[in-house]
Formats: structure tokens, sequence, C-alpha cells
């Protein structure tokens, strides 16, 4: 009977850092490479990738917008919504968003499974207003 093999996630990382001793660009996988995702899907707003214009959350977008639990729960909704659609291979447990009034930013901290992966993951991501 053959045996069952775990599937493998993989992504090139968008720094192209490259590898001490072979010089290849080397290849993020698994827990990795879903991190990254999320990230991207999270900081993406809408019409920035072309020919797919609704892919993102929209969320930097909505920085703009007073600070307040409204805010933070439209951020909140906007996150879980982008990542149900684009991210098939997490699966969300919690979603926490807090403004940090000092420097005119939110704090996003996303946790997460990955399907047939118990070990949650926790991806923080800073959203700030560009200057």
């Amino acid at each position: 009977m053959p045996e069952l093999k775990e599937p493998v996630f993989k992504d090139i990382p968008l720094k192209f850092t490259a590898h001490p001793v072979t010089g290849n660009v080397k290849a993020l996988v698994n827990r990795e490479a879903v991190k990254q995702s999320v990230k991207n899907l999270v900081l993406t707003n809408f019409y920035e990738r072309p020919y797919n214009p609704v892919l993102g959350g929209d969320v930097l977008s909505q920085l703009f917008e007073n600070m307040d639990s409204i805010t933070e729960f439209n951020i909140s909704k906007n996150i879980r919504q982008v990542l149900d659609n684009y991210e098939p291979r997490a699966i969300i447990d919690d979603i926490k968003v807090s403004a940090n009034h000092d420097s005119n930013a939110l704090n996003a901290t996303i946790i997460f499974r990955i399907k047939n992966d118990a070990e949650p993951i926790i991806v923080n991501v800073l959203l700030e207003r560009v200057r």
C-alpha cells in the first residue's frame, strides 16, 4: 500500500534572499509559506492587483477612519473575509485588532492553523498610514 504524504506548500520569499552556499533563492515551505501569504493578503488593498481588483482586505484604506471599536471590528471582518476567500490552506481561529493611538496605527494579530496541522500560527501585522 502506498504511503500517504503530507502536502507541501511552497512559496518564493518576497525578499529574494539567496542561500549563503548555493546562491539560489531558498523557497519558503509549509508554515512559513502560508504565513507570508496571509500577511500579503491582509496588506493588499483593492485595485492593487491587475485583473483582480477585489483581491485583498482593503484594510489600509480604512486607517484614515476614526480609531474606534467600529473601525477595529470592520478591519477584523475584512481580514477574515479575505482569508476565507483567498487562503484555503488557513483555518482562522481568532483575529484581534487593537488601536495604537500613539503611532496612529493598528495592530492586527491573526491566529490560525494550517489544514492537517493542529499547532496554531500567530501572525502580527502592524497597519499604519503611509506618509
